[in-house]
């Protein structure tokens, strides 16, 4: 074990908590007690603040947004399910679907996997009582402004609850390091620092 080795406290936890930390310790979460971190890179995570706690669920996986449905008759995902999330826009699906790198998709596909996000986080803004989605990860910042565009778009028209009009969809304020800042944020929350969400 790490520890033994380092003599030292150590602390895990997967990128896209570790990203919901960071972005809400010195990120575009700041300020905010409630809010979702994704990371859309190879495949797609989440992490979930509420009330100011990183959720961690039975298993430490809460926030696995990955494996929402947002297509019922979309592609088979390798979880064994059809039309998650991350079987339609991690880097990995599309290449798949395309033939191509995901940093080669087209302006269309990447309004599409926009869309697809924006659903997802309209679904766990209605669901958690939302109003911020950070976003970082090598795909979703490599599509640019024409992706969270899209994302908003989709959020706007299917988060109608009063609670969840005015969600939105940003990107990650620490941009390509957020998970590594995030992983800083890990160690603090492991000894109970109070800079992060408890």
């Amino acid at each position: 074990r790490l520890a033994d080795w380092s003599g030292a406290p150590t602390f895990v936890d997967n990128d896209a908590k570790a990203l919901a930390l960071g972005e809400g310790w010195i990120g575009a979460a700041v300020g905010n007690r409630n809010y979702l971190a994704i990371v859309v890179s190879t495949g797609v995570g989440g992490g979930i603040v509420l009330d100011g706690r990183l959720l961690d669920g039975e298993a430490a996986n809460a926030g696995h947004i990955g494996h929402m449905i947002v297509d019922p008759l979309g592609r088979s995902c390798p979880c064994g399910a059809r039309g998650c999330l991350e079987a339609h826009i991690s880097g990995t699906a599309i290449a798949s679907a395309t033939g191509r790198p995901a940093a080669q998709a087209t302006v269309e596909e990447r309004i599409v996997a926009g869309r697809l996000l924006g659903r997802a986080v309209a679904s766990a803004c209605n669901l958690l009582d939302l109003r911020l989605a950070v976003v970082a990860g090598s795909v979703a910042l490599g599509f640019g402004t024409v992706f969270f565009d899209a994302a908003n778009d989709e959020l706007a028209r299917c988060a109608r609850l009063e609670f969840a009009r005015g969600a939105r969809v940003v990107p990650a304020g620490r941009g390509a390091d957020g998970p590594i800042v995030g992983a800083a944020a890990v160690g603090l929350r492991g000894l109970g620092l109070p800079q992060v969400p408890a």
